[in-house]
């Protein structure tokens, strides 16, 4: 069997990512190809595909100040785990610096905002990363991944990818963060390539023109309806255009 899945090329391989994805949409049941002729190795659910020795590389009461913290890090607050989602960095008068955390409950999926010092001790988390290959999104906004070496498929919410999720293209590789095996948060790449769809204002210095993802980004005057284009996916801004 492992003979086999070498033996593929990687027309083959992409071949079977778009079987594999068609048939799951059909029978709403994750699939693995090398498992078909072997029942013993079934493809396994997304709680058992990441147990030890993953759980065993995450690590917490790792202390970093206040100023250190940044979006997307995963912190230990009074015994519970949140991720931060947006940083506000301030200072009033002659007072100690602060700073603006907005952060979600991983366990709870609240959200809570809280004010701290910049020099204060934050207990870091630090999580597994994992790279899958996007394969469809559901009309409910269920996001089916797969992972590349395995095959098998996973399925999370496209809450995890925030607004980037407007980015998901397919067999585009994302990454999912895990902790204690259940999906944290997920990324896109830094960098993405988006069709211009049509151009809504423009003015001598520059054009604010939709994408074919619905987003609405500032680019050069001499940029079309048409035009591929690089956007930093980070803060949706003009890179350059696409080379052909």
């Amino acid at each position: 069997m492992q003979t086999m899945r070498l033996m593929l090329s990687n027309s083959d391989n992409r071949s079977l990512i778009r079987l594999s994805s068609y048939l799951y949409s059909y029978f709403r049941t994750p699939l693995n190809f090398f498992s078909l002729s072997a029942p013993s190795r079934a493809s396994s659910t997304a709680t058992n595909l990441f147990t030890s020795p993953w759980s065993s590389s995450q690590r917490r009461g790792i202390k970093v100040s206040g100023s250190d913290i940044r979006v997307g890090n995963i912190i230990g607050k009074q015994g519970r785990i949140y991720e931060v989602l947006k940083v506000d960095h301030s200072h009033e008068g002659r007072g100690k610096a602060t700073i603006k955390v907005e952060l979600r409950d991983i366990g709870q999926g609240n959200k809570i905002t809280q004010r701290m010092g910049t020099d204060d001790n934050i207990e870091r988390v630090y999580v597994q990363e994992k790279t899958f290959m996007f394969m469809c999104m559901d009309h409910d906004g269920t996001v089916v991944l797969m992972d590349p070496d395995s095959l098998d498929q996973m399925e999370v919410s496209k809450d995890l990818f925030s607004k980037d999720c407007l980015y998901l293209r397919d067999e585009m590789k994302v990454k999912v963060q895990f902790y204690d095996d259940k999906p944290l948060s997920a990324s896109v790449p830094k960098h993405v390539t988006c069709i211009v769809k049509e151009v809504i204002s423009a003015t001598t210095r520059n054009k604010k023109v939709v994408l074919d993802n619905g987003l609405a980004v500032e680019v050069p005057p001499h940029i079309v309806a048409g035009d591929a284009i690089v956007v930093n996916t980070e803060d949706d801004s003009y890179i350059e255009r696409a080379k052909s």
